[in-house]
């Protein structure tokens, strides 16, 4: 299994997009309530900029392929961004 030896803001970066991740997940999940009403998904707007500050202090805004690479030799396991490879 490889790998990768992240710096400490590709890291940063990355440890930002899997707490979005995880977050855009459990809005979805609480989208319908038990008696079936629907609410919209709610994104908290400091974990948005989290995730983007951080990919910009670890130079890789629009570099989408650098940053996937990197997440996905540092937490290989099967996941949406890898298209559930």
């Amino acid at each position: 299994m490889p790998t990768a030896v992240l710096t400490d803001r590709e890291r940063t970066a990355v440890q930002a997009y899997l707490r979005l991740l995880h977050t855009v997940r459990a809005a979805f999940d609480l989208e319908t309530d038990p008696r079936g009403s629907h609410r919209p998904p709610v994104v908290p707007p400091g974990v948005l900029a989290e995730a983007e500050e951080a990919l910009e202090r670890a130079g890789l805004t629009g570099n989408e392929e650098e940053f996937f690479r990197l997440l996905q030799n540092w937490c290989p396991e099967p996941g949406p961004w890898a298209g559930g490879r």
